[in-house]
């Protein structure tokens, strides 16, 4: 069994130890979906890449999966270098990228063991 840390299905808030992790596109136009609501938490317009404020963007609008897991691993690298932060991930790429949850919750098979980084559970239901 899988340890689950799960995400909550709706964030209105943030602990000031969270991390709001959401799908953004390269170019950091943070229009619609998590990534306007991520505005609120620090996101910055025209940084479509990595922390910002209490937020933290992983791109998914640039291409297919396969373009998105660099950026999954490097965000994974960098919740691991940062354990006093929890991460809440998310259904990243789910949305306005199109992208299933069958599709995108495999690129975090590396999140599983990490402690400090929260999944969608429809991403642990895939996981598991």
């Amino acid at each position: 069994m899988i340890p689950q840390r799960t995400t909550p299905k709706l964030i209105t808030s943030l602990q000031s130890d969270e991390v709001f992790v959401f799908g953004s596109n390269l170019q950091g136009f943070h229009a619609g979906g998590a990534a306007k609501l991520a505005m609120q938490w620090g996101a910055v317009w025209g940084k479509g890449v990595g922390i910002q404020g209490q937020t933290y963007a992983i791109p998914t609008m640039q291409g297919d999966v396969d373009s998105i897991q660099p950026y999954v691993n490097e965000f994974i690298s960098f919740a691991k270098q940062h354990p006093n932060k929890r991460f809440l991930v998310t259904e990243i790429g789910c949305g306005i990228a199109g992208f299933s949850v069958e599709e995108i919750a495999p690129l975090f098979i590396k999140a599983v063991e990490v402690e400090n980084i929260y999944l969608p559970q429809r991403f642990w239901n895939i996981l598991e």
